[in-house]
């Protein structure tokens, strides 16, 4: 776990807004039987063709693949991207079991040239603008063993990055957690203080390792996410900063909905929140989609779960009446950039959508990473 002296908030570090520039986005390609059976694989593989593409269109996208013949057949299926988009896409042979790098992957933290260590650096610290943190995963829980590789599989990718890496030594999951980028910080209880997580660790110990990691000075609790959420209530599904000082919520108005109570109780306790500087939050609705359900229950479909990159904010879409107007609200907020729907039906069969099967690389983070990076062509 972090000491009190060299940690990367002491450094200089922060984490980004997700809207601030990226230099690229991390993805997997989804292959795994038991997240997609046959049936559903293809439509999966056609929501990533779109995902890549459209990201792609303003930065690097670093797809990652098991080996030489998982690439050569993902090349063919991104055939048209290539020919667009020569240079942006890039394949890694870095062996993964499924596609949530949100949760897995490293989350990047960096610092500016003229923050207190950002030009020499402290003593016996690199003087990188980029560093990585890898947390724990250990598949939301120790839910599903066949995924417990990929946290091994996160190591691989922060260690590729060639950035210093840091290690809390706690479970945590980037899905859980959602900043403005000035010090903010967003998380829910049902899921950091979970006992399936971090048994032992209260609230108080858990705010000082976020504020030492990612340079968050305040943070805030929700309370409880959404049905069919097997990642116990992660943020990235119900409450997003679109501005610093602008959260997106997701509201239920159907009060026989069980997402409609603890929707209305994030929506309080977002009212009365304050940032960083002691200031108030907008807080801006956004309704759930009609219920996505399978024959083994409902699906956790929500037009929270948006990525932004560069010159595109992708939207999951459900084929729901609340589309047209997430899209138009979302859009409001995002003016210089192209806010794309991506029909998520198939994707959210794996209990995620956008934003879990992405994780973004600020800007500073050279395309100097990966032995085994090889550009599309």
């Amino acid at each position: 776990m972090l000491g009190t002296r060299r940690t990367p908030t002491s450094l200089g570090y922060r984490m980004p807004a997700e809207w601030e520039e990226h230099t690229g986005t991390w993805v997997s390609w989804p292959k795994d039987p038991n997240t997609f059976p046959q049936g559903v694989l293809g439509a999966v593989e056609r929501t990533f063709s779109r995902i890549v593409e459209a990201l792609a269109e303003g930065e690097e996208v670093r797809v990652l693949v098991d080996d030489e013949a998982s690439e050569a057949r993902v090349k063919s299926t991104l055939w048209s991207v290539q020919n667009m988009k020569r240079g942006n896409v890039v394949f890694l042979r870095l062996k993964t079991v499924d596609v949530w790098v949100r949760d897995y992957a490293p989350i990047y933290v960096s610092r500016s040239a003229g923050s207190a260590y950002g030009e020499s650096g402290a003593r016996g610290a690199r003087r990188e603008a980029v560093a990585v943190t890898k947390w724990v995963f250990n598949s939301w829980g120790e839910k599903y063993d066949d995924l417990k590789p990929d946290n091994e599989a996160g190591f691989r990718i922060a260690k590729s990055t060639g950035f210093t890496v840091f290690e809390p030594g706690i479970v945590l999951e980037g899905g859980s957690i959602d900043v403005n980028g000035e010090g903010t910080l967003m998380t829910t209880e049902q899921c950091l203080l979970n006992p399936n997580r971090n048994p032992g660790l209260g609230r108080d110990a858990l705010e000082t390792i976020l504020k030492d990691t990612l340079g968050a000075t305040k943070v805030i609790w929700l309370g409880s996410g959404i049905e069919g959420d097997d990642t116990d209530g992660h943020v990235d599904d119900i409450a997003r900063f679109v501005t610093p000082r602008v959260v997106a919520v997701a509201n239920e108005e159907d009060p026989s909905d069980p997402n409609h109570r603890p929707l209305e109780e994030n929506l309080r306790r977002l009212g009365i929140a304050k940032d960083q500087d002691g200031a108030p939050f907008e807080v801006v609705p956004v309704p759930m989609p009609a219920p996505v359900s399978t024959s083994e229950g409902r699906l956790p479909a929500s037009h929270l779960n948006f990525y932004i990159g560069n010159s595109a904010v992708l939207v999951p879409t459900f084929g729901s009446p609340s589309d047209s107007r997430a899209l138009s609200i979302l859009r409001g907020y995002f003016s210089q950039r192209e806010t794309v729907g991506i029909d998520c039906r198939a994707l959210v069969y794996g209990l995620g959508t956008l934003h879990c099967v992405t994780q973004q690389i600020p800007a500073g983070a050279n395309r100097h990473e990966g032995a085994d990076r090889h550009e599309g062509d």
